[in-house]
């Protein structure tokens, strides 16, 4: 490129190139990147095919500083990029890293469900999730933290999810979420259904006719974490025909399952499964779905204190 400033000059002498080009190609030729760019490529490109780019560079030159300065470019969210193209010069654009981070966040956006339960939830990780010492909450950190490792070294083996129990407030559901948006960061679609809400909304199904849409949408998720079982009583239809059908999908394709609620789960099937809505108890009913979420789910119990408002 050593005479490429010469036979520029020789060109400008020409009276088709006016002072405003004059003064585009001394910036262009000026700039640090396109000197790189074009020392690269040095034996690639000749005098005339540089000089019929200087459109080209140009452009890569403006939109380049309108991307730096913060400004938006003429293609938002995109940055310019020079490019040998069967020995012509050419502008592509690619993504910012502003872009990228948008596409990804929307990426997951779609991956992650949440039913009945606030936005807020996506925003959860491990590193806010406190320990306070206790024992007892280290080891169902613990447990997501190894379903993780262990469905990411096999994604397409059956993973056993997890039964998380204990108080109100001490933290099930958001280390459930903290797990979730791991997950999802990974590639990974997760539902995230809060179960009681689920039951009124399915009951608000029955008179359009959508109810078999919902339940088969639920059921076939690859990662699904029903939070909040037990808080309500269910009927007998939402139980044998909803419950039960989700976890019997789910038992026989082997997807994962997760489970957070204040009952152990022999506190939930004796206190609450039993039972049907008229107040009758039907053991063997009980048992058979306690059978399904035994085989989907290990129990973890989860202690701490209440941080939500009283």
């Amino acid at each position: 490129m050593e005479n490429l400033s010469d036979e520029l000059s020789n060109l400008m002498i020409n009276k088709k190139f006016g002072e405003r080009f004059k003064s585009l190609a001394n910036e262009v030729f000026q700039d640090k990147e396109v000197k790189r760019f074009l020392s690269s490529h040095n034996d690639e490109l000749d005098h005339s095919t540089i000089i019929k780019s200087i459109s080209k560079l140009y452009e890569f030159v403006r939109e380049r500083n309108k991307v730096n300065s913060g400004e938006e470019s003429t293609i938002p969210g995109y940055q310019p990029k020079l490019e040998l193209s069967k020995n012509a010069i050419n502008v592509a654009y690619v993504p910012t890293k502003e872009k990228i981070e948008s596409i990804r966040a929307n990426k997951m956006l779609k991956k992650m469900h949440l039913v009945a339960l606030p936005d807020a939830l996506r925003k959860i990780n491990f590193d806010s999730f406190y320990n306070d010492n206790n024992q007892i909450r280290a080891n169902a950190y613990d447990n997501c933290l190894q379903f993780i490792s262990d469905y990411e070294e096999n994604p397409k083996s059956y993973h056993q999810g997890i039964y998380l129990y204990g108080e109100f407030g001490v933290g099930k559901t958001f280390l459930m979420a903290a797990m979730a948006n791991e997950l999802v960061k990974n590639g990974h679609e997760v539902m995230l259904l809060h179960f009681p809400s689920f039951v009124t909304n399915i009951k608000g199904s029955i008179q359009n006719n959508t109810v078999s849409k919902k339940v088969g949408k639920i059921k076939m998720t690859p990662l699904l974490i029903l939070d909040d079982i037990g808080a309500d009583d269910m009927s007998s239809w939402i139980r044998d025909d909803i419950f039960s059908v989700i976890l019997e999908y789910r038992m026989q394709n082997e997807l994962p399952t997760f489970f957070t609620s204040n009952y152990s789960m022999d506190q939930f099937e004796n206190n609450h499964l039993k039972f049907n809505n008229k107040g009758d108890e039907e053991p063997l009913k009980a048992q058979r779905i306690m059978q399904r979420i035994h085989f989907l789910s290990k129990e973890v119990q989860m202690t701490g204190y209440n941080r939500r408002p009283q």
